[in-house]
This record gives structure tokens, sequence and C-alpha cells, in this order.
């Protein structure tokens, strides 16, 4: 199964390029912006690409004829985004219009990552078929990604949403929300924490897996990928702190309207991961479980 992956640089994209490129079953071409920044180089398996031109997608995919595509890159900076819409239209509207232009000349299984920002917040945690409302521009711009998928002319196409990616990798431009509060917690530094978001964080290898079953499966249609647990973003402070021996003293709970962020964030998401579990087989970490697999690879520098 030839797998043609966006955004292999970004904490999912090395997840799944560690799984793909050493199972038989598939052949990989990982793209992203840049050089690859895989712990082990890719070589001829990785091409730099730039997903906003067309002309670039089009070439990619007549020389490889993907079977599957596994979009992942995307704008996901949700304050940057609010600032700068055009750019976050250019990146996660625009750029998945060239792909899926690409994916229907080639008959390629399209999947898309998307995200609990669909929604408002106001009736969470939320099933496929719930009805969006995002609040940002970045949640906007997934919905509008989303549209784009379905109303393609694609034989078969996924939408995997997620929430809240944490885990470890080499070579990240951005931290993730464990990585931030370990740091945070270690240096003692007074955090600011919201306690009036309630999320459910997804191990990256979990996400993984689960698109991978995606793939595998020839699945089709919307699946919420998540992990099993529910929590406050000040909940997940106070689980990392337990986790790692670490002294929460300097945490402080606020609410979201004081941090003054441009972005609204949607109060209370989660998702019902009934679906995913019966179809695919998705068996995500808890919360506990996940923080144990970034313990040992922050041990052995994995």
């Amino acid at each position: 199964m030839k797998v043609l992956l966006t955004g292999s640089n970004g904490l999912l994209g090395q997840k799944l390029v560690q799984v793909l490129r050493a199972d038989p079953a598939f052949d990989l071409l990982a793209t992203s912006r840049g050089g690859d920044r895989s712990a082990q180089p890719l070589g001829p398996g990785y091409r730099t690409l730039d997903i906003t031109d067309a002309k670039a997608v089009d070439t990619i995919f007549d020389a490889f004829a993907p079977d599957v595509v596994i979009h992942t890159a995307a704008m996901t900076n949700v304050d940057a985004c609010e600032l700068d819409p055009v750019a976050c239209t250019l990146q996660n509207v625009t750029a998945t219009e060239n792909l899926l232009r690409a994916a229907e000349r080639h008959d390629s299984h399209f999947i898309f990552l998307s995200t609990d920002f669909i929604f408002d917040g106001q009736a969470g945690p939320y099933k496929e078929d719930d009805v969006p409302a995002p609040l940002s521009t970045y949640g906007h711009s997934k919905l509008d990604g989303e549209k784009l998928v379905q109303a393609a002319g694609l034989r078969k196409w996924a939408i995997a949403r997620t929430i809240i990616v944490y885990g470890h990798a080499a070579g990240l431009s951005r931290g993730n929300a464990v990585s931030w509060a370990k740091g945070a917690l270690e240096k003692g530094e007074v955090m600011r924490v919201v306690d009036d978001q309630y999320r459910m964080p997804t191990l990256a290898e979990d996400l993984a897996d689960g698109c991978i079953r995606i793939a595998k499966q020839g699945a089709t249609g919307i699946y919420h990928l998540s992990g099993p647990d529910g929590m406050t973003i000040l909940e997940l402070v106070q689980r990392v702190a337990t986790f790692f021996g670490l002294d929460p003293r300097h945490v402080q709970a606020v609410k979201s309207d004081s941090l003054g962020q441009p972005a609204k964030r949607p109060p209370v998401t989660g998702f019902i991961l009934d679906k995913a579990r019966r179809e695919l087989g998705y068996a995500p970490r808890t919360f506990e479980q996940g923080l144990a697999v970034l313990q040992e690879q922050w041990s052995t520098n994995i």
C-alpha cells in the first residue's frame, strides 16, 4: 500500500513515519516543509513539499501515485490563525483542496486530520454526527477542510478528529501541553492555567495507530480519535505534577477570559469513542499510561 504522508515533521507525522516505515505492508513517501527531521533519515522516502503549491502537489502525486493519503499538515496555532486568517485559510483550506484534486485523479483513499475545535463546546463530549459550530478562525478552517473532503469526488475518504495531541519526538518546532506543563513545573514557574476548558488529551502514538487502522481497513466516514480520559487543563497540569512527583504550588487556576487570547476556545469538548472502538479496534491508553510512555522516551532520549 503506497502511502503519501503530509506534515511528516510534526509530532503525529513523526509517529506515523516510525510505524509506516517499519511495516512491510506500506511503501511510504513522507513530505513536509524543509528538510527531513526523522531520527533516522528517510532518504528517497522523503520529499520536501509545499502543499499550497498545486503544481508541486500534482508533481509528487503523479510520480508516486499513492493508494492512501494521510493529510496531517496544518496551521494549528489557534491564536496565530485568528491573527492571520489569510495564512490560516491558505494552509488549512487551499492546501487541502490541492491535495484533494490530486487524490481524485489517483483514486487515493484520503484521510484528513481534524479537531474538536469545530464544535462550540456547549454540549461535549461529542459524537461523530453532532452538529459543528466553530468559534475560531482555526475551527472554521478545519470545518471547511472537512466539507471539501466530503464534497470531493472521492471513492474513499475519512476524517479523523482529535484533541490536544501530546508526545515526544526529535526536532519539533513546537511543544505540546504535557511537555510545557512538565517543563514549567520543573522550573517552579508561576503557571496561570484555565480550569474552565475540558478536553480529552491524546497520546500521539494512539492517534497514529487510529490513522493506520483507517488506512489498513479502508475505513470511510468520520472517526473521533482522542484519549479516553476527560479533564480540565488545570487537572491535566495537576496530573502531570502528580505523575512526575513535581510541586504544583505555583499553579494558579484562572478563567479563560482572563488570558486575553485572540481566539475563543470551546469550553467543554471531549469525544465519544464508541464508533472508533467498535469499527477500528481503536484502544487508546489512559492519560497516566500515556505519561508512562513519555517518561520512558525521555529517559532513553528516544
